[in-house]
């Protein structure tokens, strides 16, 4: 067996019938809906079919329901608006909210420098995912605005109105983080045609809105259907996933093309089952779109014994072949850009391709758990990104024109290649194609960027850490190297130093991933889109803030917590080092 023979197994017209059928039958797949739980059980059938052991779980879930809202411009010119209620919304009084409009661009705190006392006033931000639609609410509800009006990404001729959700809180709640990050301010959407005759009337004179919304908001069954190929509970595995719920509409490229990917991937590789060194578990969850990931954090949560000990990475399949995008995007943990790199370069001659680190969002269930992630697409270019106020998943995303020409066939070959080509690597390999020395670069950039506001909180002592961590990778790096290639090329038979150099690669995971992605750590999950998640270690985000306060109560109490969350990271960082070392000793 060879890569070769998995790409030549691919069938794209397989996936081209599987978007045609889900799209033309199973429409509207909201979680907690009757096509939803029909779109978890055809997932079902057609891991069946390919001879795969499958499940559907029923879950409870925490959704929404939004429906049509209405919007008013009272002053300085009435119009009506229309508007579609966003998920997880409260509800404005019967009598409907009424208020002044402010401006807030993207949303993001410092938006609101400069302009006024926000309390009471109704925001208009730009739908784009900086920061995501869940945190612009979150900061909304902070600064004391009333409401939220957001309108829609893509050109300035863009009339669709969109879905989403506002629902900070990920997964489902706990009693403590169902006070303190549920959403607090009724929200709607609105075309972008239409968002942008508000500005314009703003120079005219203060402009006064009213607005209503309509939402359902409550617990609902949902479907999480769960596959598995190959080896046994004992052994290690990688998981593909991706959300199989949507808003209304056929959600063509969202995420109808994504699960069709799926569904021939498994296809291909359980019919390859005994050539593979690793097993392979098929995730495809629900609650993405209504409930805020319910079903992939509910799949870690109840798993957790078996991922911990033997997860290696979650290769995520959303969105597909948009049409219209040109380049190839990639988004990872450092660990695996090296690998995936030299794939997609391959396979991908001659075209542009875009890396960037990945962060916790979309169904990012796993950072908690420390399994490292890869996800790619194709991907629209700088400047159309520009032109559309930074519509990166295309202007029809979230809305009613979702269709199934959104999704480039011709593109999906392309695609289908590298999933595949990235799961032969990543099942078959003896030493797992990780490496680490940019994991260490990524620490200790961070902290030197923080390293003036933190010497209050002893930075200096984490970075040195760091760089002890760096030293060790160089040598885990070339040591797996050396293996790989005594492996490959001197046909080495004896699996006892690849089994240790897996373990430790998964301990760093389980070690450093939780602080290079996630503010809370191992053992819970951030709100959705969190402004510290756009840095490495978003723990330590505060750090320069602290720096600029006096000294008094308010500066000492956030020292305070940043000494916790400093001492966080240099114990981990030593215990990497550790790790690293401990491992290197038993390859002698």
């Amino acid at each position: 067996m060879s890569e070769r023979a998995i790409l030549d197994a691919i069938r794209v017209d397989h996936v081209r019938a599987d978007v045609e059928h889900i799209t033309r039958t199973i429409p509207s797949r909201l979680a907690g809906s009757e096509n939803q739980r029909r779109m978890a059980e055809y997932s079902a059938a057609k891991l069946k079919a390919a001879g795969i052991e499958a499940n559907v779980f029923h879950v409870p879930g925490l959704v929404s329901f939004p429906e049509k809202g209405e919007l008013k411009v009272l002053s300085p010119v009435p119009m009506t608006i229309e508007a579609n209620t966003l998920g997880h919304s409260t509800m404005t009084p019967p009598e409907g909210l009424e208020g002044l409009l402010l401006d807030v661009y993207t949303g993001a705190f410092h938006e609101f420098d400069g302009k006024g006392d926000p309390r009471g006033k109704i925001t208009l931000s730009e739908l784009s995912y900086a920061p995501a639609r869940h945190e612009k609410q979150r900061i909304a509800g902070i600064v004391g605005a009333a409401g939220c009006i957001m309108m829609n990404w893509g050109h300035d001729t863009n009339a669709s109105v969109p879905w989403g959700s506002v629902k900070p809180l990920w997964g489902n709640p706990t009693p403590e983080n169902y006070r303190d990050e549920m959403p607090t301010l009724p929200c709607i959407g609105i075309a972008r045609t239409d968002g942008l005759k508000l500005p314009e009337l703003a120079k005219k004179g203060p402009v006064r809105v009213w607005f209503t919304t309509k939402v359902e908001n409550g617990w609902r069954p949902i479907q999480v259907t769960v596959g598995d190929i190959g080896k046994t509970v004992e052994d290690d595995f990688i998981v593909l996933g991706g959300h199989q719920d949507s808003w209304y509409g056929e959600a063509a490229t969202d995420n109808a093309a994504g699960n069709s990917c799926i569904f021939e991937l498994a296809r291909v590789f359980a019919q390859h089952k005994d050539a593979l060194r690793r097993g392979l578990v098929l995730g495809l969850w629900a609650g993405h779109e209504t409930g805020t990931m319910v079903g992939s954090s509910w799949f870690v949560d109840r798993n957790w014994d078996r991922l911990r000990e033997h997860m290696c990475a979650y290769v995520q399949i959303d969105q597909p072949a948009c049409l219209g995008t040109t380049r190839w995007g990639t988004a990872s943990n450092a660990e695996l850009r090296g690998f995936h790199t030299a794939i997609d370069k391959r396979l991908l001659p001659g075209r542009d391709h875009h890396w960037r680190r990945a962060s916790k969002i979309g169904d990012a269930s796993f950072f908690g758990l420390g399994a490292p992630m890869l996800a790619g697409n194709g991907a629209f270019t700088e400047a159309e990104l520009n032109a559309t106020a930074l519509a990166n998943l295309g202007w029809w995303h979230h809305s009613l024109e979702c269709t199934i020409d959104k999704v480039d066939f011709d593109w999906m070959p392309d695609h289908m290649r590298i999933y595949a080509a990235w799961l032969w690597e990543l099942l078959t390999a003896r030493v797992l194609p990780f490496s680490y020395g940019q994991v260490a670069e990524q620490f200790i950039g961070r902290l030197n960027e923080l390293a003036p506001s933190g010497k209050a909180i002893g930075l200096d002592g984490a970075l040195a850490r760091a760089e002890a961590f760096r030293a060790a990778t160089a040598r885990l790096d070339a040591a797996a190297d050396m293996w790989r290639q005594r492996y490959v090329r001197d046909g080495t038979r004896d699996d006892e130093p690849a089994l240790h150099l897996n373990r430790c690669m998964k301990r760093l995971g389980r070690l450093l991933i939780p602080l290079e992605s996630t503010s809370i750590g191992t053992y819970g999950h951030d709100p959705y889109g969190l402004t510290p998640q756009t840095t490495m270690i978003p723990c330590l985000y505060d750090a320069p803030h602290m720096a600029k306060l006096p000294e008094a109560d308010e500066r000492w109490m956030l020292e305070t917590k940043l000494v916790r969350q400093r001492n966080r990271v240099a114990d981990a960082l030593a215990d990497a080092t550790t790790s690293i070392d401990d491992t290197l000793a038993r390859l002698k």
